[in-house]
């Protein structure tokens, strides 16, 4: 196990390079300019190359791609451009609400996913009916379960919000953690509990649906195939019911492509953090992104796609030793 922590630690590390190298490319090719954005529409030429010359992006790609590097290896993102912060001190102050987010939405997913799968797998009248649900469901993109949640539980129902963390009149809870719920256990408070829960509760659904059905889909796939195993039918012989030979002896060995699944459809949920924040005004990451977008902020969006790949990438790095554990054959590859 330790030799194979030893090598997916490597890989992380040079997929993380990659990133890197990746991104900065893509910003070297982006119509935009950011010497521009900087000094106005309205500036001179004269005075943009000269910014351009005070960033550095007159120098050939090779030095611009070292300083970059270097920037990044010492936690410097430069500002940004739109709130003339600095984009890490930024990034800090919006990552905890999308990592609360998207934390949420991962829990609701795994424990959808595998309740329906386990449901898919059992056989019977709620079988069928669970998988037209889903069915159904799969056809729903992540913007339009969010615009009928909001229709339907706060312009109809009136029984969630529709925006925010937390409700107005209540005081933002500071610290530890800045997550608004575990910060309201800490502090003991039940009315900022409730309303962090109430507030976080539609747009997380919504983030984990098409991810809860993927995973679902997977891991019902993978039980029929473990289910036919000749272990599984000596299970059987003895006379144990079906939801413990499912349960006990089939789901560990069928939770390796439902675990990858996982890790892949984390990265659909990162996607989906944009438009989800964007619809609940989440003020996370998400959001910050595509008002940065809106204003070509470019070291704002670098920041960005830098942190949210590398949670994918750390995410899927979680997934293979989740799947080693599960799965003791896969130690040696």
């Amino acid at each position: 196990m330790g030799a194979l922590v030893l090598r997916r630690l490597l890989a992380l590390v040079a997929v993380l390079l990659g990133l890197a190298a990746i991104v900065f490319v893509l910003q070297t090719t982006i119509p935009a300019d950011p010497a521009r954005a900087i000094v106005g529409a309205s500036a001179s030429d004269a005075v943009v190359e000269a910014k351009r010359a005070q960033l550095g992006y007159d120098k050939p790609l090779p030095a611009q791609f070292a300083a970059f590097m270097g920037r990044l290896a010492s936690g410097d993102l430069q500002s940004s451009l739109r709130t003339r912060n600095p984009v890490s001190e930024d990034l800090a102050a919006f990552a905890p609400a999308t990592l609360e987010l998207a934390l949420s939405a991962a829990l609701i997913a795994a424990v959808i996913g595998l309740g329906l799968g386990l449901l898919l797998a059992g056989g019977g009248r709620p079988a069928r009916i669970a998988r037209v649900a889903l069915i159904g469901s799969a056809s729903l993109p992540t913007f339009l379960v969010g615009l009928l949640g909001i229709v339907v539980f706060y312009s109809t129902l009136h029984v969630l919000p529709a925006s925010g963390r937390i409700d107005d009149t209540l005081a933002i809870p500071h610290g530890p953690t800045g997550l608004y719920v575990p910060d309201a256990l800490l502090h003991g408070d039940p009315v900022m509990l409730l309303s962090a829960l109430a507030h976080l509760a539609m747009p997380a659904f919504a983030l984990a649906l098409l991810p809860a059905l993927a995973i679902a889909r997977t891991l019902h796939a993978s039980l029929q195939q473990v289910l036919r195993e000749d272990y599984v039918r000596t299970a059987r012989s003895k006379g144990l019911r079906e939801r413990t030979v499912i349960v006990r002896h089939a789901l560990r060995n069928a939770s390796g492509p439902a675990l990858t699944m996982g890790g892949l459809q984390f990265g659909l949920l990162l996607g989906g953090v944009v438009v989800i924040e964007r619809i609940f005004a989440w003020p996370g990451l998400g959001l910050y992104l595509s008002q940065s977008i809106a204003f070509s902020d470019l070291p704002a969006i670098t920041g960005t796609t830098l942190i949210l790949g590398a949670a994918y990438v750390v995410v899927n790095f979680l997934v293979d030793l989740a799947q080693a554990w599960a799965d003791p054959r896969i130690r040696t590859v």
